[in-house]
């Protein structure tokens, strides 16, 4: 919580008017910026200090190292890069922790909502800051509604070919729906599903760093988390809902194809 209340601080201060870009992620519209790495190198320099024998895994590469703790800490500095490009609010600072593979427990930084939500497995999740004042808020995800009365958020990919078959599905999903958002943070989607802001979240594509620490959040306020039928949450399909919206959510996702390009 430390390590990403400093982070977000810098990158909420520290946000430069002209922002420079260090470097480009899949395509030209999915960029890295300098002070996404700055954010990384602050997390990392930070908890190396304090845990200098776990594992790393940084979205930016520069915090991969495997340890020998059993301890890995999954890394995304600034979840929402293109957000925070244009100015707009939805960004979010993302530290899970994995003890031997296993996703334990996580904290997602919200600056510009002065929001913080953590959890750890089997001791709930919580939310600080914002609308929610000094205190710490137990979160608890929405009783289940009907899928067709379901606030349903997703995610698309930066690459264009990718994202013509995401935007096949969604239309195809609109009208089986309340409606759907698109807000740009996998991590704080995640949270708002923790937080009952959402009915339900899926996203294909995601990364280890996306989903670490909103999946603990989501998981223990609550919700289910999972893939494609049988499995867990990973690149293919990520979903997160409470039972009853969960199952027949993901039974459309895998009707429609959601798990492929």
């Amino acid at each position: 919580m430390e390590a990403a209340e400093l982070a977000g601080r810098l990158l909420r201060d520290g946000r430069p008017e002209g922002l420079g870009v260090a470097a480009t992620k899949s395509s030209p519209v999915d960029v890295v910026t300098e002070m996404d790495l700055a954010a990384e190198k602050l997390i990392t320099e930070y908890l190396l200090d304090l845990r200098p024998y776990d594992g790393f895994l940084g979205e930016e590469g520069g915090a991969s190292a495997e340890g020998r703790s059993g301890v890995r800490w999954v890394i995304d500095p600034l979840d929402g890069t293109v957000n925070y490009l244009y100015g707009l609010p939805s960004w979010a600072v993302s530290i899970g922790v994995e003890m031997y593979g296993e996703r334990v427990a996580g904290v997602v930084e919200v600056p510009m909502r002065g929001e913080t939500y953590f959890a750890r497995s089997g001791h709930g999740a919580f939310v600080t800051g914002g609308q929610y004042g000094d205190k710490q808020v137990r979160l608890r995800c929405r009783d289940a509604a009907p899928l067709a009365e379901s606030l349903v958020a997703t995610g698309f990919n930066y690459v264009a070919d990718v994202r013509a078959h995401q935007a096949e599905v969604a239309r195809e999903l609109i009208p089986q729906v309340r409606d759907i958002r698109r807000g740009g943070s996998a991590a704080i989607d995640l949270c708002d599903v923790a937080a009952g802001r959402l009915d339900a979240y899926f996203e294909r594509g995601l990364h280890p760093w996306d989903l670490c620490a909103g999946e603990v959040i989501a998981r223990e306020a609550g919700a289910l988390v999972g893939g494609r039928p049988g499995r867990e949450a990973d690149g293919e399909l990520t979903i997160a809902a409470p039972a009853g919206v969960f199952e027949p959510l993901q039974a459309l996702l895998e009707e429609l194809g959601a798990w492929h390009d």
